[in-house]
């Protein structure tokens, strides 16, 4: 099972490599996909009681309570493109997943203990990654509403005290303060309990939730200023989860098992794991918090460029926690000695960090999730009112790239301020605070924010690059077309989650042959077959994979397309979208497909199709040879052609709106592979076009290929739903296939080219 947390792309790659691979290995192999429009080609109770094993490639979490009793091997998305033999090999030896009394939807503790289910060496950063990730995603609503209820209330009812920016009590806006106080307190507890979920299912929400709470509330453990913050945060949850995990191993009677993911469970772990953080995490958090107050006080009478850039790290460092409530205290209490200089520097590197990554979204638009790009735009705006918790869900999300980038910015802020001299008479900081008349030196304390939030923002997108370009290189290389990954969630605009699950089961001693029959789209309707294999003493693979959006089951075809005979055994001649089941070969429109029982793997063998794409590209929306040699101009040909359908009711628009995708992130997949895209009223109907450039394209793909192979989709708003995904779930599918690529390479003209693309389906 696949699930992806940001795209589609790779749902329908690793279900067509891992087809692709167990029927070149001898494996009968059925994909269900669950993806942006649901679940399709579910497997049903018989195709998992006859499976010999599931394979979950998931970047998220999946529902696994229905696999309880069978070998379950769990790794990330881009492992079923990248390795699927090993999977399937490994997942033969994988362990039983045995689940827990009351296991539900987060499924988290099977991954996390190792024990109940498989994992592919190294696997458990992923395992790790998948639970932050949980929880950053759960967060940030309560840091958006929190947030922007906050700066509102202060923009309107605000204004400047000694004691900071003050609003006038029972008063409407303290009310609407009040409730944004509300979500920022309980962001750290949702940001831990969703963590703990992840890992340890439900009996972990309650007892991560409370950790997280205990967190942020350092009177709790001898710091009443300040506390743990959202790093405390992340660390209660991932000891909930890991806590609650530890405890389901412990057997107990049978009587006693009801009751303990709902009463036991919970109530010892929320006590243990609150006690722990009381009498032993907090004290060091607590004397780190005394000390570094005393360093600070030490260095009044250094360099005030020095001083700043200590201020401006401390600032960023974790954002609420100790270390910032250190940095800020210390500079708000010397305000009343009638040094307001150090809370200048405070308050330039207290908006740097939601300025910055908010910034960062805008700057590299591709790198970031539509959630992300969202979340940006709150960051912005609460960074103009000093809430530098806006910049939270970034640093959760990618504390490698962010943190250090922060850190960066704020030193850089810092410093500028106390090299211009720049007070603050008030205890808050960001540009919220000078346009009330509170600071010192305005036009130096702008730049050093503006400076600062940039220095934050390059760095973020630098890291972030390198970073995405390590995880490209590890993919080269390997034959499989596993560059495209990496671009092709940014080549997605509406993308969703994208799921593979592999299900083999171990066959009978008595094996002579493993059987491989590729299954997608199935429902129900191929379990006939797999029981006449399993009785023939052949070995059964299940995969479950994201759906193709869009698509319905069509009786007679495999995974990805590829044409099943009577027996239930995958051939391939033919490609189409749908599932199989044991009968004739048919269409989607019921005709039958010649060439269906080629062994030859499709190399042209397949009569041309009536429709391509769902009669979307016609021979009207194919060119043999673009002109262009340029990426806006390719896109504005391709929109020409387009145009001769009589769909395109606007060249121009079509065009502007294709290049406004193009900003966003390349469309470039990598592989020689470019499938730009528009949302737009401009086309009247859906238009797929394509042409070949025998130069090639600079698409801006991260493999650095040059795109010699475009598709262009045109969608209309109305139908850019089910419609645009359903497009790029087949085109994203079939272009994995380096037989497929070479044959549109080489076809000699449209009706050749048409012959090819006809195995689209």
């Amino acid at each position: 099972m696949t699930a992806c947390p940001t795209g589609i792309a790779h749902t329908y790659m690793a279900a067509e490599k891992l087809a692709q691979t167990a029927r070149s290995l001898g494996h009968e192999i059925k994909v269900e996909t669950q993806g942006s429009i649901g679940a399709e080609n579910v497997l049903s109770d018989n195709d998992v009681r006859d499976a010999d094993g599931v394979i979950i490639a998931a970047d998220k979490d999946v529902d696994r309570s229905r696999f309880v009793g069978k070998k379950v091997l769990v790794v990330g998305v881009a492992e079923g493109i990248r390795h699927p033999e090993q999977l399937i090999e490994r997942v033969q030896s994988a362990p039983v997943y045995g689940g827990e009394p009351g296991e539900g939807a987060g499924g988290g503790a099977a991954a996390a203990s190792g024990g109940t289910g498989g994992t592919v060496g190294g696997k458990e950063r992923s395992v790790a990654y998948k639970a932050l990730m949980n929880g950053v995603s759960y967060m940030i609503p309560f840091v958006v509403v929190g947030g922007l209820l906050i700066a509102i209330s202060l923009a309107v009812g605000g204004h400047a005290t000694p004691e900071g920016l003050k609003i006038a009590p029972g008063s409407f806006w303290e009310d609407v303060n009040n409730i944004g106080t509300i979500g920022f307190q309980l962001m750290v507890p949702i940001l831990s309990g969703y963590i703990a979920y992840a890992i340890g299912d439900r009996p972990a929400l309650v007892p991560g939730m409370i950790g997280g709470w205990i967190a942020t509330h350092g009177e709790l453990y001898g710091m009443k200023d300040a506390s743990a913050g959202f790093i405390g945060g992340i660390v209660t949850g991932f000891l909930a989860g890991y806590l609650v995990v530890w405890i389901k191993k412990v057997k107990v009677p049978r009587f006693a098992q009801p009751i303990m993911p709902i009463i036991v469970i919970p109530i010892v772990a929320t006590t243990a794991l609150g006690l722990f953080f009381v009498y032993v995490l907090g004290k060091p958090i607590s004397w780190v918090f005394t000390h570094l107050t005393g360093w600070l006080s030490g260095m009044t009478g250094t360099s005030a460029i020095v001083l700043g850039a200590i201020l401006g790290l401390m600032i960023a460092f974790d954002m609420g926690g100790p270390v910032n409530k250190t940095a800020f205290l210390f500079g708000s209490g010397l305000i009343a000695s009638g040094n307001q200089t150090v809370m200048g520097m405070c308050a330039a590197a207290i908006p740097v960090m939601p300025l910055g990554q908010g910034l960062a979204t805008l700057i590299r638009r591709h790198l970031y999730s539509e959630q992300e790009r969202e979340t940006g735009m709150a960051a912005l705006f609460m960074g103009l009112f000093g809430i530098s918790e806006g910049a939270i869900p970034f640093a959760a999300a990618r504390p490698a790239q962010v943190i250090p980038a922060n850190m960066l910015g704020g030193a850089v802020a810092g410093a500028l301020a106390g090299m211009a001299g720049v007070a603050d008479a008030v205890p808050h900081g960001g540009p919220i605070v000078a346009v009330l008349g509170a600071v010192d030196g305005v036009p130096m304390f702008f730049v050093a924010v503006v400076i600062g939030a940039v220095v934050t923002a390059l760095t973020t997108v630098t890291l972030a690059d390198v970073a995405e370009r390590r995880k490209s290189g590890a993919r080269g290389g390997t034959g499989s077309g596993a560059e495209v990954v990496a671009a092709a969630d940014a080549a997605v605009t509406a993308g969703g989650a994208s799921s593979v699950v592999a299900e083999p089961e171990v066959a009978e001693p008595v094996v002579a042959e493993s059987v491989v029959a590729g299954v997608a789209g199935v429902a129900g309707g191929g379990a006939g077959d797999g029981a006449e294999a399993a009785a023939a003493g052949a070995s059964r693979t299940a995969v479950a994979v994201a759906p193709v959006p869009g698509s319905a089951a069509v009786p007679g075809q495999g995974p990805g397309g590829k044409a099943v005979d009577g027996a239930g055994v995958e051939t391939e001649g033919a490609d189409t979208a749908g599932a199989a089941t044991a009968g004739n070969d048919v269409r989607r429109d019921g005709h039958g497909i010649d060439g269906g029982n080629n062994s030859d793997g499709g190399s042209g063998g397949s009569a041309p199709s009536a429709e391509v794409l769902s009669g979307y590209l016609t021979e009207q929306t194919v060119k043999t040879q673009l002109d262009a040699d340029g990426k806006e101009a390719a896109i504005r040909e391709m929109a020409e052609l387009a145009a001769g359908t009589g769909k395109v009711a606007d060249v121009d628009e079509l065009v502007r709106v294709a290049l406004a995708r193009e900003a966003q992130g390349t469309t470039g997949l990598g592989e020689e592979i470019a499938i730009p895209h528009a949302k737009t009223d401009a086309v009247t109907a859906p238009v797929v076009g394509f042409a070949r450039s025998a130069d090639g394209i600079d698409w801006g793909s991260l493999d650095g290929t040059l795109a010699k192979l475009v598709f262009m989709i045109s969608v209309p708003e109305a139908a850019a739903g089910d419609e645009h995904l359903r497009i790029l779930a087949l085109l994203s599918r079939k272009l994995m296939d380096a037989d497929f690529r070479a044959r549109l390479q080489g076809a000699e003209d449209k009706a050749a080219i048409l012959r090819a693309l006809g195995e689209i389906q």
